[in-house]
């Protein structure tokens, strides 16, 4: 048997790769008298002594070497665990604030994708420990993704859309006001980056805006400032502005002449300017780019809808001087001891808020209930009927019936009091949360007249009323607004709204049209409860007159 090793090993060299290559050849030599029969031994040759030494030596240095790794790797684990112990208990303090905060939402996520990558995936990989980074790979299923990371930079962007955020103020931590975590160079660029995968130029724009701005005043750079200038001349390009897009283009050939991509799109653009001369902007001629929107997010509903989420007055109030307060009993018994308060915050269409509808423990009993069924929320295709996912709804929900629960049962049969409908035939409680830039743009919760199929399958007619409790306090954003009333409520713990989406004809109420707005600061909860036609004939008579 004849083992060849194509390789000159110089005995005296100390390198890494040298001691390496002795090895392994030592090891085929000892393969060998292992698999060859011979009589040969050792100590019948100096020199094979002599190489069994210089082995010797040498896995005494390997081994060494390993281990010296191997403690600077634990060293690292440690400082790891300790952060992430750190981390975790300074979060845990207040869950909801923490996740409600959608800078720190962001940052969780980019934790356990690129971070996780980069930092910690090199350090816990090693052949010795393949069982560990086994266990922890299947604790890690259960952790964010990179499709969580590409959801929450867009959520990020619909937030700053919405509450019309400066790029440079939510860099700085600053959250209209709410205190928040303060954005790297390289972070302010992953955003800029996740944008501009989407196409999304506007976005993009403004965030490696921002990583230039930031990366200029680190000390230890966090990002190259090359890289930064070429995404950023690419999206002046797009946005139509080629001559800005030159300058940043030679900005980085002075960093990189030979930076190829750049040097093909210094000829390119220049080529363009001199083709079209009028994309030439003097500063002067520059007044901001706009956000390309599609035609309906450009529409005066969906514009209405973004002011009435800042706080905005769209329009007065009618009749607002005729809005009242009361106590309210119907005469039931589960309201004659403890009356529920109602205030009329809309005239017509009806609009009421009840108070105190649920307390605290019930709250805390139907979120334990609902959390581990959340899923994401859907809605009804308007064509087929079907269920399915929208990127206009983002938040998880789930559904629960009476009889799973006392609390659940007793919500439902106060909901009944207070609006003295029958709840027999409504659909099951539906809880909903909404985090990171969680919304619902623009909807009716009711069957318009081409959604023929909506309901059908309940056998209970259309949604006559909708009975939304808010389970939570919002810090900040994620209203209920009318976008034709010029109406908003913001969520406080324990209350509810009530309104009718059906006249007394069956005919749908236009100007319920409403929407959640996007959760700027904290996390929301609600509890939605739809009432449907059946049942209702004697206790809210159908009318001849088709808008009463």
């Amino acid at each position: 048997m004849i083992l060849y090793y194509h390789c000159y090993v110089d005995l005296e060299s100390n390198s890494y790769c040298d001691k390496l290559r002795r090895t392994v050849m030592y090891s085929l030599i000892f393969l060998v008298f292992l698999l060859v029969q011979t009589k040969a031994e050792l100590f019948t040759s100096s020199a094979h002594l002599q190489t069994a030494l210089y082995a010797e030596r040498d896995i005494a240095d390997l081994l060494k070497s390993y281990i010296q790794r191997e403690e600077d790797r634990l060293s690292r684990i440690k400082q790891l665990a300790e952060d992430y112990e750190e981390h975790s208990k300074l979060a845990l303090q207040n869950l909801d604030k923490y996740l409600g905060n959608p800078i720190n939402a962001f940052l969780l996520i980019k934790r356990f994708t690129l971070d996780w990558d980069r930092d910690v995936i090199p350090v816990l990989v090693n052949n010795s420990w393949d069982s560990m980074y086994k266990e922890i790979e299947q604790v890690r299923s259960d952790l964010p993704s990179h499709e969580d990371l590409k959801g929450a930079a867009s959520a990020l962007m619909r937030l700053q859309d919405t509450y019309q955020l400066d790029t440079s103020k939510v860099a700085q931590g600053d959250l209209r006001g709410i205190v928040s975590p303060v954005l790297s160079a390289d972070e302010c660029f992953l955003l800029g980056r996740l944008s501009y995968i989407e196409n999304d130029w506007y976005h993009s724009n403004l965030w490696m805006q921002e990583a230039l701005v930031r990366e200029e005043k680190e000390e230890i750079k966090s990002v190259s400032r090359a890289d930064t200038l070429d995404y950023l001349a690419y999206t002046y390009a797009a946005l139509g502005d080629v001559a800005q897009a030159l300058e940043l283009t030679k900005e980085l050939l002075t960093l990189d002449p030979n930076h190829e991509r750049a040097l093909n799109n210094k000829k390119y653009f220049e080529a363009m300017l001199r083709d079209e001369p009028r994309k030439t902007r003097s500063a002067e001629e520059k007044p901001g780019y706009q956000l390309n929107r599609d035609e309906y997010r450009n529409s005066e509903e969906f514009l209405t809808y973004e002011a009435l989420c800042r706080g905005e007055t769209t329009m007065p109030l009618k009749n607002a001087h005729l809005l009242t307060c009361r106590y309210v009993t119907n005469n039931h018994p589960l309201l004659l001891i403890q009356p529920i308060k109602e205030e009329t915050v809309h005239l017509d269409p009806w609009i009421v808020v009840y108070y105190n509808v649920m307390s605290d423990e019930e709250i805390s009993t139907i979120k334990h209930l609902a959390t581990p069924r959340l899923n994401r929320a859907t809605v009804q295709n308007s064509k087929t009927g079907a269920l399915e996912t929208a990127n206009y709804r983002i938040s998880k929900s789930a559904w629960l019936r009476g009889e799973e629960h006392p609390v659940v049962e007793r919500l439902n049969q106060r909901m009944e009091a207070i609006t003295g409908l029958d709840l027999n035939t409504a659909e099951e409680l539906q809880i909903a949360n909404y985090g990171l830039g969680g919304h619902y743009e623009p909807h009716f919760d009711y069957a318009r007249k081409e959604e023929k199929d909506a309901f059908k399958s309940l056998g209970t007619g259309n949604r006559i009323a909708t009975f939304l409790n808010y389970m939570s306090d919002v810090e900040a954003g994620g209203a209920t607004v009318f976008p034709y009333l010029g109406l908003k409520l913001f969520p406080r713990k324990g209350n509810a709204a009530f309104w009718y989406n059906l006249y007394k004809s069956g005919e749908g109420i236009f100007n319920t049209r409403h929407a959640a707005c996007p959760v700027l600061v904290g996390s929301k909860w609600v509890a939605n409860k739809w009432i449907h036609e059946r049942g209702q004939e004697f206790r809210r008579p159908c009318s001849l007159s088709e808008y009463e």
